[in-house]
C-alpha cells in the first residue's frame, strides 16, 4: 500500500513538473518603451506588463503552488485511507495505532505544506521588494 502511493505520487509530480515551465510569464525581446514592438507585446500581455526579472518569482510561485496542490491532495487521500484504516481495524489495538498514526502523520504533512508555502511566498515577496 505504502509503495503504490509513493508510485503514485512520484508519478504525478513526474508528469507535471513539465508544466511548471509553461506557467510563468513569457518574457518576450523588450525594446524601447516606446517601440512598437513592446508596445504590441504588451497589450498581447506577452511581457507580462513589463520587462523585469519577476517571471523567475513567477515560475518559482506557480511550482511551489503546484507542489503544495499535490501534497494536499495525497494528505486528504491519506486522511481518508487513515479513516477507513480506523473503521476496518475492528477494534485491534495495532490496527487502531497505525490509523491513528496514519491521520497525524497526514496532518503534519498538511501543515508542513502550508509553512513551506508561506516561507516561499514570503521570501519572494522580500526578494521582489528589495530588487524594486
Amino acid at each position: 500500500m505504502k509503495r503504490n502511493l509513493i508510485t503514485i505520487a512520484l508519478s504525478l509530480i513526474m508528469t507535471l513538473t513539465p508544466a511548471i515551465g509553461l506557467t510563468g510569464t513569457a518574457l518576450a525581446a523588450c525594446g524601447t518603451p516606446s517601440s512598437a514592438k513592446n508596445q504590441v507585446l504588451t497589450g498581447l500581455g506577452e511581457t507580462g506588463g513589463n520587462c523585469s526579472t519577476s517571471g523567475v518569482t513567477n515560475v518559482i510561485s506557480a511550482a511551489v503552488e503546484i507542489l503544495s496542490f499535490i501534497v494536499g491532495i495525497v494528505a486528504v487521500i491519506m486522511i481518508i485511507v487513515a479513516g477507513f484504516k480506523y473503521l476496518t481495524s475492528g477494534g485491534d489495538s495495532n490496527r487502531v495505532g497505525n490509523a491513528k498514526q496514519t491521520l497525524i502523520y497526514a496532518i503534519i504533512g498538511l501543515i508542513v505544506a502550508a509553512l513551506a508555502q508561506l516561507l516561499v511566498h514570503f521570501v519572494l515577496f522580500n526578494i521582489h521588494k528589495a530588487v524594486d
